[in-house]
């Protein structure tokens, strides 16, 4: 998996993740899933809280193929007030 690219969303409690996912086994990928860890920042700078949430990857992915792939990843609008926002700082992916 590349290092993420993040970029701003249309609202405060989301962001863009982009992963580049390179199967380098001798065999298909045929689930898993993406784990993104979500920083709620404040005005500040100061980390209030971190949230998780799962998805699933683009599969299949076939030995030796890459893909490129965006999620738009959101935490509840409420739990970021006007002046916060959303870094997603921690990805980690589970193959199967």
């Amino acid at each position: 998996m590349s290092a993420p690219v993040l970029e701003g969303a249309d609202k405060r409690w989301c962001q863009d993740v982009t992963l580049t996912l390179r199967n380098s086994g001798g065999s298909a990928v045929r689930s898993g899933t993406v784990t993104f860890g979500t920083h709620i920042i404040g005005a500040l700078g100061i980390d209030w809280a971190t949230v998780e949430s799962t998805e699933k990857l683009p599969v299949p992915l076939g030995a030796g193929e890459k893909r490129k792939k965006t999620w738009t990843v959101c935490v509840a609008s409420w739990r970021v007030p006007l002046g916060m926002h959303v870094e997603t700082r921690v990805v980690s992916v589970d193959w199967k």
